[in-house]
């Protein structure tokens, strides 16, 4: 198996990825395949896609934030079981980020993600791959060490609309043992600067924004 980036939309590995987000993903959780030029032109958003005898088999897609010391795991597709796609990427993601941070002058301090909660997503049926299921990848998350980040969490739709989509919690894997908590402060700026690619914030969003702004602290609590 490969593990290759994609920084162009007129690869031909591309148009596989994509067919493979909307096969795993919900539509709000897809961006329009002509909207990913200029991410994937951008040299601060790795994407990457895991090659078997030809055919994309799993991707994933993930950002390092220098002034913030902090990782962001964008998604992770596991096209199918049996071939050991997910340690085959997390391993190699890992890798990029140690490196990433190394020459930074930093040891990477922790990395996000967003997860769905299976008690709210059970009708998502993640392309019919089992081990895209809520209830495995959330498993899969907690043995990793991410933690959920407790407070009410929505995010605006990748349709851009307006829309503010629901069950999901946004995690966080601490890279030094006995962190219980973020700084609030961080997690507001990361996510501003995360979604600034999509200028039509739901209002639950910015009420979302606003209240973590009025506390010092986030807890990291268990899946």
């Amino acid at each position: 198996m490969e593990y290759t980036r994609i920084t162009h939309i007129d690869d031909p590995l591309f148009k596989q990825m994509h067919q493979l987000m909307q096969d795993v993903f919900p539509p709000e959780e897809v961006l329009e395949f002509s909207l990913w030029k200029d991410p994937l032109e951008d040299p601060g958003i790795r994407v990457f896609v895991a090659v078997h005898e030809g055919k994309v088999v799993g991707a994933t897609e993930y950002r390092y934030y220098e002034d913030f010391n902090v990782a962001m795991t964008d998604f992770t597709i596991i096209g199918q079981a049996g071939l050991g796609i997910g340690p085959f990427l997390a391993n190699h993601r890992a890798e990029d980020l140690k490196a990433l941070a190394e020459a930074n002058g930093k040891k990477l301090y922790g990395m996000f993600a967003e997860i769905y909660d299976p008690y709210r997503v059970e009708h998502h049926e993640f392309g019919g791959v089992k081990p895209m299921n809520p209830y495995v990848r959330r498993e899969v998350l907690s043995h990793l060490g991410y933690k959920r980040l407790d407070f009410p969490y929505v995010h605006p739709s990748w349709n851009n609309d307006g829309e503010a989509v629901e069950g999901l919690d946004l995690s966080f894997l601490p890279m030094e043992p006995g962190v219980t908590e973020l700084d609030s402060e961080l997690i507001v700026k990361f996510l501003r600067r995360y979604y600034t690619v999509l200028p039509n914030k739901p209002q639950a969003w910015l009420d979302m924004i606003e209240s973590l702004e009025t506390k010092d602290k986030i807890a990291l609590k268990p899946f």
